[in-house]
């Protein structure tokens, strides 16, 4: 058996120990005070594998981010991984049911982050000379576009060779992901009239129907042949039943392949107009993830990729999905990005999400062997 695979069977208890761990302390995107609890188990396992903790870059609104560094050369390799999670505190429990291990973000992504932390341990205990510098990013906002870590990921990437991402796999499959769709979010606000739904009825001008129109447009525009999807995730307006509703506010997340199509659709939802007088229109957001694109160096990193893993006696494929991430970033500098290098599970963001312990050794080996043959 290769003997960096064989290091982590051996260690495969003591990385799923770690995993627990992390998932325990729960983190939600939008409360700082959680993040930083979680972001301190990380440098807890910094300092207990390698002698010292990773920079703390400091935010005042979200979580704080952590560098870690390792290795000296002339090339560097940026290994992104986040420990945010859309699940709030309490929403799941860890726990562990024959292969399956549940918990909150288990899968997206601290299943993927403690696995990189373990191949970069493995190459220090077996004595592996590294020929390149590692930055290893762990970041507390992707869930919610990255807002405060983008400028330092795309900062980072401007002075790398090459991006892992340490997001889960495709389920079903275990194909890397060599391409994404671009990501836009936006918040529609609509002003109308209230007025008394009974005595005075034809004098209110309603914001929720006007919604309603600008709901149906929006989600007509949906086109799979062309891999553009608008989603509307949220709604809300009004109040009581006896008043015509004079506000109403809801979510859209648009998805496209190419950046001439995001660019298309930015254009068209922030010029959306009223469909009748007396209603205002108030749009906030826009692109928040440019496709990731598959350039020639992601092409020659997922070569590199597949020769690793024959040699672990996988096989490995590629796929373009729908999901954003923070290689669109990368990608989109022109850095040869992978992502998909995480935990092999099934269940992002929903209920039943967990990864196969079994998978544990053979992922985490195939990282921490194309970091060394990088």
């Amino acid at each position: 058996m290769d003997r960096i695979k064989r290091y982590m069977v051996l260690h495969q208890k003591d990385i799923l120990r770690d995993i627990q761990f992390l998932v325990e302390r729960d983190s939600p995107s939008t409360d700082k005070e959680l993040v930083d609890a979680c972001e301190q188990r990380i440098q807890k396992l910094f300092l207990r594998y390698f002698g010292y903790k990773a920079e703390e870059i400091k935010e005042e609104k979200y979580g704080n981010h952590l560098r870690f560094t390792m290795g000296k050369g002339k090339e560097t390799i940026l290994i992104l991984s986040h420990f945010d999670t859309v699940w709030d505190k309490g929403d799941l429990p860890f726990k562990i049911e024959g292969n399956k291990v549940y918990g909150p973000g288990i899968l997206d992504m601290k299943g993927g982050l403690v696995q990189a932390i373990w191949a970069l341990k493995a190459i220090k205990d077996l004595k592996i000379k590294l020929t390149k510098k590692v930055v290893f990013l762990c970041t507390s906002d992707e869930e919610i576009g990255s807002p405060t870590s983008r400028k330092i990921i795309e900062k980072e990437a401007k002075s790398s060779n090459y991006a892992l991402v340490t997001e889960p796999p495709v389920s079903g499959t275990g194909a890397l992901k060599t391409g994404r769709k671009g990501s836009a979010r936006y918040f529609i606000e609509i002003k109308g009239k209230s007025a008394h739904a009974g005595n005075h009825h034809e004098l209110g001008i309603n914001a929720i129907e006007e919604a309603a129109r600008q709901i149906l447009f929006l989600q007509s525009l949906t086109n799979y042949y062309k891999g553009t999807t608008v989603n509307i995730g949220s709604i809300k307006g009004g109040g009581k039943l006896n008043v015509v509703p004079d506000q109403a506010v809801f979510g859209v997340n648009v998805r496209a392949r190419t950046k001439e199509e995001q660019n298309r659709m930015d254009d068209l939802i922030k010029n959306i107009r009223p469909t009748r007088k007396g209603i205002t229109i108030k749009i906030r957001g826009g692109i928040s993830r440019p496709p990731m694109d598959r350039n020639k160096g992601t092409k020659r990193l997922f070569k590199i990729a597949k020769k690793v893993a024959t040699d672990l006696g996988l096989e490995l494929t590629e796929a373009y999905v729908g999901g954003g991430s923070d290689a669109n970033f990368t990608a989109n500098l022109g850095v040869p990005t992978l992502d998909g290098l995480g935990a092999i599970g099934y269940g992002i963001h929903v209920k039943d999400e967990h990864i196969l312990a079994s998978e544990i050794p053979r992922r985490t080996a195939l990282l921490c062997k194309l970091i060394i043959e990088l």
